[in-house]
């Protein structure tokens, strides 16, 4: 049996760059059919915060948003790199996203983390190459819970300045 095109219970190595390929095809045409069989259910996209009204949660409102982008600003994606580690279900990813209307190129990375039962992608967590806002004390994503995935909260190393 075949979920969103993985074999389900099997996440290896091909399996995660074509799903995630295919994710970015369905992007690509704004076929929102083709993204939510890439997704869980209950998929988490993160973006930095203060970016997209916040994080798009489950995979029907990811794919609608971008279907949305492609509609509004004429959206093309390229996955331009890709690592996976099947053993832990995770993956990231080199993008360009070229927002055509606009003239406009952004690029980034993102980290997927995949559910090793069905090999299907249940978070994204993307950032940009950009310029840091130094009028934000905190650089993150928003809506991440970096607390309760026992990310650091402040520096292990107090430096006197």
């Amino acid at each position: 049996m075949t979920v969103g095109g993985v074999p389900a219970g099997r996440t290896t190595s091909t399996s995660m760059e074509a799903l995630i390929r295919r994710y970015f095809d369905g992007c690509n045409e704004a076929d929102e059919a083709k993204m939510i069989a890439c997704f869980v259910p209950d998929a988490v996209h993160y973006f930095p915060a203060g970016q997209w009204d916040g994080a798009f949660r489950g995979a029907a409102e990811i794919a609608r948003r971008w279907a949305d982008a492609v509609r509004r600003l004429g959206s093309v994606w390229t996955v331009d790199e890709i690592i996976t580690d099947p053993s832990s279900g995770r993956a990231v990813i080199e993008w360009t996203h070229f927002k055509t209307y606009e003239n406009r190129i952004l690029r980034g990375d993102e980290w997927y983390r995949f559910d090793l039962e069905t090999g299907l992608i249940s978070e994204i967590r993307a950032y940009y190459a950009s310029p840091q806002d130094s009028s934000r004390s905190s650089l993150e994503l928003g809506g991440f819970d970096y607390a309760g995935r026992g990310y650091p909260l402040s520096s292990p190393i107090r430096r006197q300045g």
